[in-house]
């Protein structure tokens, strides 16, 4: 470096990454930290805009503490790949190349237009020199990992494989802490189902890599887009769910009594709640709001026919 860039560098400091205005941990983040987790688990309901949003919140609070990051996403871990190499690119790149990555056929409320937004923003941070890396862990990566799962029974491979790919992926750099949007069927720190169906949810799983955390969504109702079983059906958890058994749209969810509270996160059940080993706390989000797909899903039915 030359002298005057050293004078100019000394007079002009850059800016620290993750430098949005008012950019904090949310309240309640002080007594998880107190923990010292390795993972946090954050375990949601599929397609809301709050949700990524407050995720964001966090990642922005933690990078502006200047602390390296680690966000694992519930994209198919077939997808990861691809994902790294869009990561490393400039800002409007990594936009033209995200929409290629996992969005299309999505309905779920996964790929949803908060997700989308939540990764623009996190690359943003990334490409204004924050230590944050993002991974995407969902199922087997590739047939050895099925193979080496697939005797587990009912569930079980596919919660084996995302704790494993989460595991993996945190070993490869010193984060400071590592943050995991998931469902919250997959966040439950307890066995689930009865006798030799029994299987460990992904956080269970995880939990011998590292101290976790694990925080079940509350909220005020409002709608989630997400896929649900249409009426009449049921099936057991771990069954498989046949395509022409759901449909997905912007449902109306049920949620707690409205606390009138920013959103913030806490360790222990939630106000009214009893205490469960299911999971170490809660974050409150207020009311939800339904998220389409980044990308509508196309009826071919109502589609012209080519000539």
């Amino acid at each position: 470096m030359s002298l005057l860039a050293a004078l100019l560098l000394a007079l002009h400091p850059p800016v620290p990454a993750a430098s949005e205005q008012q950019c904090t941990p949310p309240e309640g983040w002080e007594a998880v930290e107190k923990l010292d987790p390795k993972f946090v688990i954050f375990g949601e309901i599929h397609g809301s805009v709050e949700s990524p949003a407050f995720i964001g919140d966090v990642a922005c609070g933690l990078l502006a503490q200047g602390k390296r990051i680690l966000v694992g996403i519930e994209f198919h871990a077939t997808l990861d790949g691809q994902l790294q190499a869009a990561w490393q690119l400039p800002d409007v790149e990594f936009r033209k190349q995200l929409s290629t990555i996992g969005w299309a056929g999505r309905t779920d409320g996964v790929a949803s237009h908060a997700m989308f937004d939540l990764l623009l923003r996190l690359h943003s941070l990334k490409d204004k020199g924050a230590a944050i890396d993002i991974v995407a862990f969902s199922g087997p990566r590739d047939i050895a990992q099925q193979v080496r799962f697939e005797r587990l029974p009912r569930q079980g491979p596919h919660e084996a494989a995302q704790a494993e790919n989460i595991a993996n992926a945190a070993k490869k750099a010193a984060y400071d802490v590592v943050l995991v949007l998931v469902g919250d069927f997959h966040a439950r720190r307890r066995m689930v189902g009865e006798g030799p169906d029994q299987f460990e949810p992904m956080a269970l799983r995880l939990a011998p890599s590292g101290r976790l955390v694990s925080l079940q969504l509350r909220h005020a109702g409002g709608t989630s887009w997400n896929c649900q079983l249409k009426p009449g059906l049921q099936l057991r958890p771990g069954d498989p769910v046949p395509a022409d058994a759901i449909a997905c749209g912007a449902y109306p969810v049920a949620g707690s009594a409205d606390l009138h509270h920013a959103p913030f996160l806490q360790l222990g059940p939630g106000p009214g709640d009893a205490a469960s080993a299911d999971f170490d706390g809660f974050f409150w989000l207020g009311p939800l709001t339904a998220s389409p797909p980044q990308i509508p899903a196309v009826d071919m039915r109502a589609a012209p026919a080519r000539k």
